[in-house]
This record gives structure tokens, sequence and C-alpha cells, in this order.
């Protein structure tokens, strides 16, 4: 890892120069299909086009179903990031030695999420499964809250009720569009771009604290469970930043997230879903 004072950051290209109309169009490449993920998702919910979007008081138009719309946005995301390309702004950086380290992460971030929430964690020191459940989820957290969470989950998502297609477009969706979306925009444009708009400048391996933490903070609060998150964002920073490999990032974020899937389906705790 880098030390955060190994080179300075330099002013930034002038306005409408050849190098910052450069910079403007790789940080479209890497931020768009992310942008797109999260702007259909905000979209429908405010027009309250779905039924989980519905509230007492503006009922939902149920113009498409939870599963349909999550399908729609993994669609548009996979379109954007093929037509995008932002893996281009990257060349050279895969290795085939950073894929166990990044299963591995993948794995670890998998089992902090669902740790809390299993019946043999519970069983085996209820307190602390409150604790920690509590901690991860940051709002008091009980078996009801999870019971109403899985099913709510389940009339959305299970495949008994929207069918096996809907399912299978949920697994590509959160173990390929949204892990490379993320990845893409959190760790591989904005940890730079937080420092300066000139990012492709930055050396990916270099480490930030002062914009590692905040990209971090911002990482976790997207998600709901934010602490858990939280521990995610800083697994899968310090992997790429140790690696310099953003595909590391995004297979260790496809590795939770495919697992997350895998272990829905087989225990029926929707509620991660």
């Amino acid at each position: 890892m880098h030390d955060k004072n190994e080179s300075a950051t330099a002013a930034p290209a002038p306005k409408g120069s050849p190098k910052a109309k450069a910079m403007t169009r790789a940080a479209a490449t890497h931020a768009a299909p992310f942008l797109i993920w999260i702007g259909v998702m905000l979209a429908a919910t405010l027009m309250h086009l779905t039924p989980s979007s519905g509230t007492e008081e503006t009922p939902s138009l149920n113009l498409i179903s939870d599963a349909g719309l999550y399908a729609l946005r993994t669609a548009l995301v996979l379109a954007a990031l093929v037509l995008l390309r932002p893996w281009r702004h990257h060349r050279g950086a895969f290795s085939v030695g950073h894929l166990l380290p990044a299963l591995a992460v993948g794995v670890g971030v998998f089992a902090l999420w669902v740790a809390p929430q299993t019946d043999w964690f519970r069983s085996l020191a209820p307190g602390l499964a409150e604790f920690y459940g509590t901690w991860l989820t940051g709002k008091p957290g009980t078996p009801a809250d999870f019971a109403k969470a899985c099913e709510t989950a389940r009339a959305a998502f299970s495949p008994a009720v929207t069918g096996w297609p809907m399912f299978v477009a949920h697994m590509v969706g959160t173990t390929l569009a949204i892990s490379a979306a993320e990845e893409f925009f959190w760790r591989a444009y904005l940890l730079r771009a937080a420092r300066t708009p000139d990012f492709l400048d930055i050396p990916v391996g270099q480490f930030h604290a002062i914009s590692f933490f905040a990209v971090t903070a911002a990482f976790a609060a997207e998600h709901v469970e934010w602490a858990a998150g939280f521990v995610a964002g800083l697994a899968y920073g310090l992997l790429f930043i140790r690696t310099r490999d953003v595909w590391a990032a995004i297979a260790a974020h496809a590795t939770t997230n495919c697992l997350l899937g895998a272990y829905v389906l087989a225990t029926s705790h929707w509620e991660f879903w």
C-alpha cells in the first residue's frame, strides 16, 4: 500500500482544455452505470410505480413489479457498461493472482453480513447476536423485525411468486451488474475524483486517508445495513488499493452478492434480497 504523501495532487487542468474534457468523459464512463442503477430506482420510488413504493397517502400505481424493476435496472446497467467500457481506463490491471484474495475478501464480507441473523449464531450467543445485529443494521433488530422484512422480500422476489427467470435476472443483476457498476464508481473513480477532477493522474494504489474513509462512509450510507456496508467498503477499498486492480474489487463484491443470493435460496432468508 502506498503512503498518502507519495505524490502531491497537481492543479486540475484548465476548464475546457482537451485534458479536462478527456477527464470528464472518463468520469462519465465510470459513474454513469451506477447513476443509472440508482436513478431508475429513485424515479420508480418517487413516482410510486412498484408495489413496495406505495404509501398510505399515495397508493402504488403498480405499473411494474419490484422484481421487474430490478430486471430492468440490470439490463440498463449492463448495457451502459458494455457501451461505455470503463475498463478501458484500467488496461493491464487484471491479474489471476488477485483472484484468490478477492474470493477470500468476498467470502469474509458475506460471513460478516449474514452471521447475526443465522439461527446457529442466535442459539450460540443470543445476547451477542442481538447486539451484533443491531450494530450491523444501525437500528434495533429483533427476530420479529427480520421476519417482517423476510416476508416482504419473499412476496416481491421469491421465484415461487415471480418465476425463475426473474430470480435469475436478479442474480445476474446483483452479481454482475451492480458489483461492476459500484466498484467502477466508488473505488475506481470516486476514491481519486474526491481529490481532483483529473482523477486518472492519481495512481490507483495510492492511499489517501480522507478520501478513502469519506468514500467508504458514502458507500455505507447507500445500504440499509449501513455498518455492514461500511465494513464491506473498507474491505473492497483496501483490496482495490493493495492489488491496484479494479477487477479484484469487482470479483470480491460479486462473490459476496452471489453467496447472499445462494444463501437466500437455500435458507429462505429473503430479508437479504
